[in-house]
């Protein structure tokens, strides 16, 4: 697909510097600087301050908005300088997730912090189980879960933004050595982990997953998940196994889960899905046959859908169906078959 990088948290050119992970004079160096800017992470969510004008500089950091953003939405990533009180509980030095036109941005974990429910202010800012704010940040900025903000952030936010996301859950996950069991410690500047007793290194874990627009004439086949919220349909998808090209991941994916065999399948874009730690890697495949079987212990339901049935989907104006999220490469490629834009 020509576009295929227009995907949410697609890459936005973010230079990762990755040559400076094992230098830790240089990454001080960049942490020194003034327009050094730190992203706080707590437990996952990412903090935002929303209602700006489309086109307004940023992030908002409490030293005032520095860089550009692209008019994609009023949402935007709040950042801090070094030595802030935000980061008094993060967890180890910030680590460099890379340079944005020259900018260095860092991350920090502060999921050590604790909201103080004792505090009257804080329980009344507490807006539900995925917004929190933080006394040490702008009062009009929260910490929300990612997936909320994901389309009104800058693709160059988007992408700085899933990076933390998934390399802090990785840590987070990931404390003990898989070959001997002794606690390990994060090195090359936070980008692995060590362990002191064997030696052996970690790298944080991606796990490649097949999503597939599969049709047959002008229908996509849909399906959703008991775990899902009540009528949503989004593309199949699966992980791929070991020993396991990803063509025949979606081939063998949809006939376990719809009973539906699929022949010729087509690469057309990939989209790192930090929730916790996926690469998505979707998919084009032709069905042969119209026939569904489901395996109820994968999915509850599937169905084909019409190219003018789907505009209905996508409208809203369909009362048993809700679309894939947006933002998610799911909604993205139905919405190119859609439009004819998958080459």
């Amino acid at each position: 697909m020509r576009d295929a990088e227009a995907v949410t948290f697609g890459s936005a050119g973010l230079d990762r510097a990755s040559g400076l992970r094992a230098k830790p004079e240089a990454l001080a160096a960049l942490l020194k600087r003034p327009d050094a800017r730190v992203l706080p992470l707590w437990q996952g969510l990412v903090p935002v301050v929303e209602g700006r004008p489309v086109g307004e500089t940023g992030p908002i950091g409490e030293t005032g908005p520095i860089g550009k953003r692209g008019p994609i939405g009023e949402t935007g990533l709040v950042t801090v300088s070094p030595g802030h009180p935000a980061l008094a509980e993060a967890s180890g030095a910030p680590t460099l997730l890379g340079l944005d036109d020259g900018v260095p941005w860092f991350g920090a974990d502060i999921s050590a912090w604790s909201p103080d429910i004792a505090d009257a202010a804080a329980n009344a800012a507490f807006l539900d189980p995925r917004e929190q704010r933080h006394p040490a940040l702008p009062a009009e900025s929260r910490f929300v879960e990612l997936r909320a903000v994901m389309t009104r952030l800058t693709r160059r936010e988007a992408e700085i933004a899933a990076t933390a996301r998934a390399l802090f859950g990785w840590h987070a996950t990931h404390g003990f050595c898989p070959r001997c069991g002794h606690a390990s410690e994060p090195a090359l500047g936070g980008w692995i982990r060590r362990c002191p007793n064997c030696r052996a290194e970690q790298y944080p874990r991606t796990d490649p997953v097949v999503i597939m627009l599969i049709t047959r004439g002008d229908r996509v086949l849909l399906g959703r998940s008991a775990a899902w919220p009540q009528g949503m349909y989004s593309l199949l998808a699966g992980f791929i196994e070991p020993g396991e090209t990803v063509e025949a991941a979606v081939r063998r994916e949809v006939l376990e889960e719809a009973g539906v065999r699929v022949g010729a399948v087509q690469y057309l874009a990939s989209q790192p899905w930090p929730f916790p730690a996926s690469l998505m890697i979707g998919c084009r495949g032709e069905a042969l046959s119209d026939a569904i079987e489901i395996d109820l212990a994968e999915i509850e339901d599937a169905r084909w859908v019409s190219r003018q049935e789907m505009v209905d989907v996508l409208s809203g104006a369909n009362p048993a169906i809700r679309p894939a999220r947006e933002g998610a490469i799911a909604h993205f490629l139905i919405q190119r078959w859609m439009e004819d834009r998958l080459d």
